[in-house]
């Protein structure tokens, strides 16, 4: 009875197993690729907040930022339904550390609500700024806030003239600002969600599970050359 020799075969087998490991990304490489979304609306976000302040005298309040405790910025937020609907948008969030210098970048989502747009308008680039060291507590903690229920929101003062009303006699936890097209445009945010956004912090730092903190006290995490603080 003749044998078979199974070794060609065996090779083919192995050769395959190989070609398919080689194909398959690694779990670094699936990161890299995942976390370019979040670096991209970090970019983009950070482009958004630059034109706000673009033209001195329609832009917010340099004051506003100046004595801001956080800043949230949701480049090209999406408006559901005609007039009024569903919004739901990607952004980046920034907190003070104790030296007065902006943190890392968190990723967060806003959803929920409707947004009260300008009729004709789709979407915009959406500003928190966040007034109080407490408005930014419940989101700090991991919490879902929800703007007007759980911290007070109005929409922010705008042009030169606005520097005078920027102290704490303004009231608002958290003031909201709107872009379309290079123009200002009032925006109701009531009833919206703000939530931590953990599986693109996940992404964009390459490393699951990373808590807000971290980020924020840039603790044993990895800052892509792309993410910069403001």
């Amino acid at each position: 009875m003749r044998t078979i020799s199974v070794r060609p075969i065996c090779g083919l087998v192995l050769l395959g197993a190989v070609v398919c490991g080689s194909a398959r990304p690694t779990v670094a490489q699936m990161q890299l690729t995942a976390g370019e979304q979040e670096v991209q609306t970090v970019v983009s976000a950070r482009q958004s907040l630059d034109q706000f302040f673009a033209n001195p005298g329609e832009s917010l309040p340099a004051a506003m930022l100046q004595k801001a405790e956080g800043v949230a910025i949701f480049p090209n937020m999406i408006k559901g339904g005609f007039i009024l609907g569903v919004n739901y948008g990607r952004g980046v969030l920034h907190v003070r550390n104790p030296d007065r210098t902006w943190s890392p970048p968190v990723m967060v989502t806003m959803g929920g609500g409707s947004l009260g747009f300008q009729v004709g308008v789709q979407s915009a680039d959406i500003l928190l700024v966040f007034a109080t060291p407490r408005s930014l507590n419940g989101i700090l903690q991991g919490q879902k806030v929800t703007l007007g229920a759980d911290a007070s929101v109005a929409a922010g003062p705008v042009g030169v003239q606005a520097n005078a009303g920027t102290d704490a006699r303004l009231g608002a936890e958290i003031y909201s600002y709107a872009r379309s097209r290079g123009l200002f445009l009032g925006v109701s945010l009531g009833g919206a969600d703000l939530s931590i956004d953990h599986n693109a912090d996940s992404m964009l730092y390459g490393r699951f599970g990373v808590a807000p903190v971290d980020v924020f006290q840039n603790r044993g995490i990895g800052i892509r050359p792309e993410v910069q603080q403001l």
